[in-house]
């Protein structure tokens, strides 16, 4: 019996999105695969009762905005819905430097190869610059602090995927109310708005000033014939029928419903943990894909994230203010300590506004909420306790040595075997201090009281938003999983599109990246037929 569908898609981010796109735009018939939810603005979480979490191991009760997974030394947080990591990720829309590709990659992986792929995935994301006169706060104290140490000259602000109008400033009255954002409708025909600087980045743009990509590859790809199924946990890959069939749950009502389609061609897009698990179980529980490589889970890299809190006595720092990251200082030429690393400013939601401001579906909440913003709106809004601290925040090339694998817990020897991360720290170490010893001169250089969390100094403990590599690229299945057209070695036909295929750590915002080989990979499939 033929298939439905030309190709099957698992993962709607920054993998997915791009491949569902440009196959349906080729007239492939297309069906996309997504753990998450559709999310609206109008059903972004704002309250301590919203769903904010998704639960990996169960999925059917919790299913919420953020999956955050935690190991020994390493916790990991990535998106859940349609747009995947886009719907969380921090705007930052930066191209890898070139150097980067002079060694771990394919040579067919090359900065010259990718240029016209970053370039494409800037038009699509609409990437734009902060404009000068809407600079935040932050942009001002990183700019600061980076001539206070004469390194003023590694100074600049970071291409973002958000869409600004020049007439918004700070001066407005009332700057940050959604009556400031300028309606206007995008090349792919969704009406967004422009930014007002609310600090909502991380938890859902109610104005869609944010480039998410739900508002461009995705509803681009639907134009095209694509379909997107939220709520659609893919459990298993066979081959079958010439090509591969895809086991999964659908969600419906808090329970799990099985369900499989097959495909002649499917293109893993889950993320690193994602992908990676859905192949080790195919290899090593379900024994359909044997001959997958050894490799397979190695080469896992936290991509270095790191960041460090700093108190600004008398300096007005406001991180819930404007688009979360805007500025950063480049170290990635190795000139400090002859480790590599890049400098950003950060930023969070302002949870407690938010709730304040009424934003609840519930008309109990909203009513409680408009009541509360009476009393204390006008404390909160002239006495922000946060309004001094700074997030320094950074990315850095670490080693690159964790390993991902499927393991039982040693307390319930009974069980399955779950997705398990081993990570060990050593071989990190140097990159992060050289990280945080620059976090505590700039914070001092501009007059600010750096506070190094306890979780890294004693603990050796990291969080990740950007884990990558575990179905790394390579030559051949002795250094790699996946060629550098993303096909995976010994299986045609399948492929995987997705952060779990960079081999090292990129040590800048991996998202363009991402999306950049994503788009080559595409052109691969496509050019295959």
């Amino acid at each position: 019996m033929a298939s439905a569908y030309d190709a099957i898609v698992i993962g709607s981010g920054f993998g997915g999105a791009v491949v569902a796109c440009r196959l349906a735009e080729n007239g492939m018939r297309v069906l996309v695969l997504e753990r998450g939810r559709r999310w609206t603005p109008e059903t972004y979480p704002r309250e301590p009762g919203d769903p904010w979490m998704f639960d990996s191991d169960r999925p059917e009760r919790r299913n919420g905005w953020i999956d955050l997974r935690l190991w020994k030394h390493m916790a990991v947080v990535q998106g859940a819905g349609i747009g995947g990591g886009s719907l969380i990720y921090a705007n930052v829309s930066v191209q890898a430097h070139p150097e980067l590709f002079e060694d771990g990659w394919p040579p067919e992986i090359t900065f010259d190869t990718l240029k016209p792929y970053y370039d494409r995935v800037g038009r699509m994301l609409n990437v734009q610059m902060l404009p000068e006169r809407q600079a935040t706060r932050r942009y001002n104290l990183v700019r600061d602090a980076a001539e206070a140490i004469g390194k003023g000259a590694r100074f600049r602000p970071v291409p973002l995927a958000v869409t600004f109008a020049e007439g918004w400033s700070y001066d407005l009255p009332d700057p940050h109310d959604e009556r400031h954002s300028r309606t206007w409708t995008n090349a792919q025909g969704q009406e967004q708005g422009t930014c007002i600087h609310c600090g909502n980045c991380d938890i859902g743009c109610t104005v869609k000033a944010k480039n998410t990509l739900d508002l461009n590859y995705i509803p681009w790809a639907e134009r095209h014939g694509a379909e997107f199924r939220p709520l659609h946990i893919a459990t298993q890959i066979r081959p079958a029928d010439g090509g591969y069939r895809i086991a999964f749950d659908r969600i419906d009502r808090g329970e799990r419903i099985r369900g499989a389609v097959t495909a002649p061609r499917v293109i893993l897009a889950a993320g690193s943990l994602g992908s990676t698990e859905l192949l080790l179980r195919a290899r090593d529980e379900h024994k359909t894909l044997p001959a997958i490589s050894e490799r397979l889970g190695m080469g896992w890299s936290c991509n270095g994230d790191f960041l460090t809190p700093a108190v600004y006595s008398g300096r007005d720092v406001s991180p819930t203010r404007g688009p979360t990251i805007s500025a950063a200082i480049d170290f990635l030429d190795g000139s400090e300590s002859g480790q590599r690393f890049f400098i950003e400013d950060g930023g969070f939601p302002d949870l407690l506004g938010n709730v304040l401001a009424g934003h609840s579906q519930n008309w109990r909440s909203r009513r409680r909420n408009k009541a509360l913003h009476r009393v204390l709106g006008h404390f909160i809004n002239e006495r922000d306790p946060l309004s001094c601290l700074m997030p320094w925040f950074a990315q850095g090339i670490d080693a690159a040595d964790g390993r991902l694998l499927l393991a039982r817990d040693w307390w319930r020897p009974f069980s399955g075997r779950r997705l398990r991360l081993d990570w060990d720290p050593r071989q990190t170490v140097p990159v992060m201090n050289a990280i945080v010893d620059m976090h505590v001169r700039l914070a001092r250089a501009s007059g600010g009281s750096p506070a190094v969390p306890v979780t890294w100094s004693w603990l050796k403990n990291l969080i990740t938003p950007h884990p990558l590599g575990g179905c790394n690229m390579g030559t051949g299945p002795a250094n790699g999983v996946v060629g550098h057209n993303g096909e995976v070695f010994g299986y045609p036909n399948l492929y995987v599109a997705d952060g779990s295929i960079v081999p090292e750590a990129l040590g800048l915002n991996p998202s363009r990246t991402i999306a950049a080989l994503a788009e080559r990979i595409s052109d691969a499939i496509v050019l295959r037929g």
